[in-house]
């Protein structure tokens, strides 16, 4: 192969980090996490990603990406077929829409906004969950997802913005903060 061509996959892999980051945060959903004897209850990773991708990079991770890694975490996770999907775009749809509000400012206003995404989005959840099913699910586990997901979202910006910097620049040429 030519040097061009090998600069093209470079460009083509690197265009592609969110999207498989966010695929990989739906697996590393599966694992279970429990406290102490309690039940497993896993942090909304994918949810994680979509804030963080579609704040920063949204011409890198299209709304239908997040609409079929949602159908893939209600695959695996058993989930009525949809919810996800649904969730993780209304989230996507809001974090694109207010990124304006976000960039540039300190982690603790954007935390504090993931932190109010996050909560809309289990709430969101659960309702949907309780309707589909037809039974008011208890509230316990999800409190505990929300509390678990806005506590490792520092982690993960830090490896999400590490990944950042290797992506192609955005469309005005600009790298994109």
């Amino acid at each position: 192969m030519k040097r061009s061509s090998w600069q093209g996959l470079d460009t083509a892999a690197r265009t592609l980090t969110p999207t498989l980051l966010i695929v990989a945060m739906v697996f590393l959903g599966q694992l279970p996490y429990s406290l102490s004897g309690q039940a497993s209850v896993t942090p909304y990773f994918v949810l994680m990603g979509v804030f963080y991708w579609g704040m920063h990079r949204p011409d890198l991770l299209p709304a239908v990406v997040v609409f079929l890694v949602g159908l893939m975490q209600d695959a695996l996770d058993g989930e009525p077929f949809g919810v996800n999907a649904f969730v993780l775009i209304a989230v996507y749809w809001l974090v694109v829409s207010q990124q304006r509000h976000f960039r540039g400012r300190p982690f603790l206003v954007v935390w504090s906004g993931f932190a109010a995404a996050a909560l809309m989005a289990d709430i969101l959840r659960w309702t949907l969950v309780s309707i589909v099913l037809g039974v008011a699910l208890a509230p316990w586990a999800i409190m505990l997802e929300y509390f678990m997901t806005v506590m490792f979202y520092p982690v993960l910006t830090v490896a999400f913005a590490l990944a950042h910097k290797t992506l192609p620049r955005g469309e005005s040429g600009e790298f994109v903060d």
